[in-house]
C-alpha cells in the first residue's frame, strides 16, 4: 500500500504532527508513506525514518495552475491513499484531481464531497494538545484503511544524523564559538505575529545573566524575517552574541538546535524543533494558546492576564501578556531546565 501524507504549512505544526506519521508507520510497517509538503521542511524531516520518501510540491497556492502541478505530480505517485493534515478546500482538491481512490481528512471548507471520509473535528481541540488533533485524524484513517492502530504516549522526536551535527559543530567553531561551553540558542522573532514576540532587551538580559552565571554563549536563529528582532537583541547584550539568523538553511538550523544546550524563545517554530531534537525548549507565550500549542515537553514561561490567549496578531491595547514576563522567570525556568541535564 503507498499512502500520501500531505504535511502541514508550519515548522511547529510539522513537529506536531509526527506522532500522527509514527501512528501510520506503526499500524502499516509494510506500507510505502510519503510526505508531500513544502521545500522548506525536507530540513526537518531529512533523516526521519517513520517515511519514505519526501515529495516537494512544485507549485505553491491553489490556483488552477498549481493544482493542475501539484495533481500531476500526485497522480505520478500511484498513491493508494490520502492523509491530508491541511484544512484547505485545495490540498482535498489537489488529492481529488492526482485520483488517490481514498482521501481522509477534516471536515470544513465544504470539502468534503472531495474526501471519501470527512471526519469532524474534534470538540476538545481548543482544550487539547495539537499533537492529538493530528493524532487522531490518523487513528481514524488507520482504522478506515483497515490497520488496528495500538495507542502509545506521542513521540514527537526526531533523529539529526551525526553527519548533520558534525556539520553545525564545524560551521559554529567557524564563527568563533568555544565548544567548551554551554551553548545557548534564542529565538527572538516570530514571522507571523508582532504579539508573540518577547522584549529584545529582556531577550538581552536573560542571555547576559545565563553568561554570567555559566560561562554560556549565546547563538541567535530565525529566518531572514527575524533578522531585525535579532539584532536588536544583539545590540542591547553586554556579553557577546553569535548572530546566524537568516545565515542558515532551516536544516543546517534544526542541527545548531540540536548541539545547543537550551533554546529560549519566543511561540516560534524552531522551539518546536528544540523539543524534537532533545533539546530543552523554555518558550515565552502570551497571546497565544500554550495547552495547544506549546512545545512537547517544553517549558512555557508566561503570566497570566484575563485577555489571553486573544490569538490577535498585534495587541490593540498594552501587550501585557508580554511585557509582564521578566527576565527572572525566564532564567530561573532556563537554569531549572540545564540542571536536569
Amino acid at each position: 500500500m503507498k499512502i500520501l501524507v500531505r504535511g502541514t504549512n508550519w515548522i511547529g505544526d510539522s513537529v506536531m504532527s509526527v506522532p500522527a506519521m509514527k501512528l501510520l508507520r506503526a499500524t502499516f510497517p509494510d506500507a510505502s508513506i510519503t510526505l508531500a509538503t513544502k521545500s522548506w521542511a525536507e530540513g526537518i524531516f531529512r533523516d526521519a525514518d517513520f517515511i519514505d520518501e519526501i515529495l516537494v510540491l512544485e507549485a505553491g497556492g491553489h490556483s488552477p495552475k498549481a493544482i493542475r502541478s501539484q495533481a500531476g505530480q500526485l497522480r505520478k505517485g500511484g498513491f493508494d491513499a490520502a492523509l491530508i493534515f491541511t484544512n484547505s478546500f485545495g490540498s482535498a482538491l489537489v488529492a481529488r484531481a492526482a485520483g488517490i481512490p481514498k482521501r481522509y481528512g477534516y471536515a470544513g471548507e465544504g470539502r468534503g464531497i472531495l474526501l471519501t471520509k470527512a471526519f469532524p473535528k474534534p470538540d476538545w481541540r481548543s482544550e487539547k494538545h495539537e499533537v492529538f488533533y493530528y493524532l487522531e485524524l490518523a487513528r481514524s484513517a488507520a482504522e478506515e484503511l483497515g490497520g488496528k492502530p495500538a495507542g502509545s504516549d506521542p513521540d514527537v522526536s526526531i533523529a539529526v544524523s551525526e553527519t548533520r551535527r558534525e556539520e553545525a559543530r564545524r560551521m559554529l567553531a567557524s564563527k568563533g564559538i568555544d565548544s567548551s561551553a554551554p551553548l545557548i540558542a534564542f529565538g527572538a522573532g516570530s514571522q507571523n505575529s508582532l504579539a508573540k514576540r518577547w522584549m529584545p532587551e529582556k531577550f538581552a538580559a536573560v542571555a547576559d545573566a545565563l553568561s554570567e552565571e555559566l560561562g554560556s554563549q549565546a547563538v541567535l536563529l530565525g529566518s531572514k524575517e527575524d533578522q531585525a528582532s535579532s539584532a536588536e537583541v544583539s545590540n542591547a547584550m553586554k556579553s557577546q552574541a553569535f548572530d546566524l539568523t537568516g545565515e542558515t538553511a532551516l536544516a543546517e538550523a534544526v542541527a545548531v538546535v540540536a548541539e545547543s544546550d537550551i533554546m529560549i524563545s519566543n511561540d516560534m517554530g524552531l522551539a518546536h524543533v528544540a523539543s524534537a531534537v532533545g533539546t530543552p525548549a523554555v518558550t515565552v507565550f502570551g497571546p497565544t494558546n500554550h495547552l495547544t500549542t506549546a512545545p512537547w515537553g517544553g517549558t512555557v514561561v508566561r503570566e497570566p492576564v484575563e485577555c489571553s490567549p486573544c490569538m490577535l496578531r498585534e495587541c490593540p491595547i498594552d501587550h501585557r501578556c508580554m511585557t509582564r514576563v521578566t527576565p527572572e522567570m525566564v532564567i530561573e525556568s532556563a537554569l531549572a531546565e540545564i540542571r536536569k541535564k
